[in-house]
């Protein structure tokens, strides 16, 4: 019997959504021996992660053939075909290509090129469908989105993920029904530029176009919930969503990188902090108890005390929860790269200072909770989250994938608990 191959995925969500579409091409061609890395490029320190990760799975599978794929083998395949660990090296497209594991599989090293990575710029579709059910038994991701048309001065993405394509309503529609009938309670919308899906479909919808169709079509699914966004491209319907409809989870992660408007103009961001604040406050207007996380970079090229001291407001001003705070690090090929550098110690002590206003600001959420009812969709006996996305530990077993209702007693360690 072939033993299947084994995956490791670095970097976000939509790596991990695409590993299972992987596992699933690997099985139907008949994959073996063989050891995949889904890579991320978001940061230099990305890719080091993973050619650290590729040496060690290396030391770990002596005799496996080691393919690499993902952002950073997108974007640098040099890179990963010099390490004499990896025997093969794929792109993001050919990766969710049947062919690709069928060549794999025929004869590795005899039919498939070492290298095997075209240009994803000339991609003009994405393969939204191809898996139903990532995700805990309680959550599934579905992809609706890939790539980005943005430029962002920081960013390496787009030429690891190419330009924006979206996955057409009726796919997406007819995914949530499946999930829904095999007993999924909650679905979450992925996408690299999740804010421009729609926007190269014929009469160019929005994302709260997608997000009304999915509600009115699939009315037994319970809880709808958007990852990472773009605040300044989300449109009148999905305001209209979050101000009328319950079963859109009141929780955004907000892609803001910055609160100084002056950097916010050198990453060629399409936002200033005042547009953010508004969003903010406007959509807590809309749903008094929306949460928000936020992308926030520490030590971009440039980035005064003073300029940092606005994103360190900002944490304030919009009242973010979840903060993602990512310490700059240049990106070859990027723009940035090639503007003055902070130093690291600086950056470092930055990173540092905005993550300890996230602490605090996380303190406070649950601080506010004690006592009060929450709807928990449980991802495991005694861990569910709520629909604001905090997690709660209870102190017996609950029914695993359920939605049970719960009084907040306290918190402890970043989690409410409840009995």
């Amino acid at each position: 019997m072939t033993e299947a191959p084994k995956f490791t995925t670095l970097g976000c969500r939509l790596n991990a959504y695409e590993t299972e579409a992987m596992k699933a091409l690997s099985a139907e061609a008949g994959v073996g021996n063989a050891v995949v890395v889904n890579t991320c490029a978001v940061t230099a320190e990305a890719v080091r992660k993973a050619r650290q990760e590729i040496r060690r799975l290396r030391r770990e599978h002596p005799e496996a053939r080691l393919i690499v794929t993902g952002c950073a083998a997108q974007t640098e395949p040099e890179t990963f075909a010099g390490m004499a660990e990896v025997d093969a090296v794929i792109g993001n497209t050919e990766k969710m290509n049947p062919e690709t594991w069928g060549r794999l599989a025929a004869d590795f090293i005899g039919q498939t090129e070492r290298v095997s990575v075209d240009d994803i710029m000339s991609v003009r579709e994405t393969a939204g469908h191809l898996i139903d059910g990532f995700g805990t038994r309680s959550r599934a991701y579905v992809q609706v989105q890939n790539g980005c048309d943005h430029r962002c001065t920081f960013c390496i993405i787009p030429y690891g993920r190419g330009n924006s394509r979206s996955v057409p309503a009726g796919v997406v529609v007819d995914q949530i029904k499946r999930l829904v009938g095999a007993g999924y309670n909650e679905v979450v919308l992925t996408g690299v530029d999740l804010t421009s899906w729609g926007a190269d479909l014929p009469a160019t919808p929005k994302l709260g176009d997608l997000v009304m169709r999915i509600l009115r079509l699939v009315p037994d699914l319970p809880r709808l919930r958007i990852s990472s966004i773009d605040s300044i491209e989300v449109d009148e319907n999905l305001m209209q969503a979050i101000a009328t409809e319950p079963r859109l989870m009141p929780h955004l992660h907000l892609s803001l990188q910055h609160g100084d408007d002056l950097i916010l103009k050198r990453m060629k961001r399409r936002h200033l902090r005042d547009d953010a604040i508004r969003f903010a406050e406007e959509a807590r207007r809309l749903r008094p108890e929306m949460t928000f996380g936020a992308d926030i970079i520490a030590g971009f090229p440039t980035e005064t005390e003073a300029a940092f001291e606005n994103s360190l407001r900002l944490v304030e001003e919009c009242q973010l929860t979840w903060l993602h705070v990512f310490p700059y690090s240049p990106r070859r090929g990027t723009p940035a790269a090639r503007m003055p550098q902070v130093k690291g110690p600086v950056i470092k002590d930055r990173a540092a200072r905005l993550r300890a206003a996230g602490a605090a600001r996380v303190a406070a959420h649950l601080q506010a909770q004690r006592g009060r009812s929450h709807k928990v969709l449980m991802e495991a006996p005694r861990m569910g989250r709520t629909e604001q996305f905090t997690e709660v530990v209870f102190d017996s077993d609950q029914t695993e994938g359920q939605i049970v209702t719960a009084t907040v007693s306290g918190w402890r360690s970043g989690q409410l608990t409840a009995a």
